[in-house]
């Protein structure tokens, strides 16, 4: 069965950065897009970014395009995503599934359970 498993959270003050690590098992060929998701409090879950199954294009939402960065690396079925000048307003639980940048929110299946990231002001 396909599982995801994040690392990489914690805290960090504003304009400090994290990278989280998508950890993939389970998958039958390297051929899948790999998406970052997030949830804030009281917030509905918003896709981050979208890494299509060729690895030719990265998609990303336009509030962290230029600060965010998704990446992957098939040898070791992991997805990461490198996170920069980060401010209160990314807090949130993050979370890495397999997603279709054609979707609204770059939909989402097979969820990991997230890892939080919690930015200070």
């Amino acid at each position: 069965q396909v599982q995801l498993v994040e690392s990489g959270g914690g805290l960090v003050q504003a304009g400090g950065s994290l990278r989280l690590s998508c950890a993939a098992s389970g998958l039958t060929s390297d051929f899948y897009s790999i998406g970052w998701f997030r949830q804030a409090p009281g917030k509905e879950r918003e896709g981050v970014a979208c890494i299509s199954a060729s690895m030719h294009t990265t998609y990303y939402s336009e509030n962290i395009k230029g600060r965010f960065t998704a990446s992957r690396d098939n040898g070791k079925d992991t997805a990461y995503l490198q996170m920069n000048s980060l401010n209160p307003e990314d807090t949130a639980v993050y979370s890495c599934a397999l997603c279709d940048y054609k979707a609204p929110g770059f939909g989402g299946a097979y969820w990991g359970r997230g890892t939080q990231v919690t930015v200070s002001s």
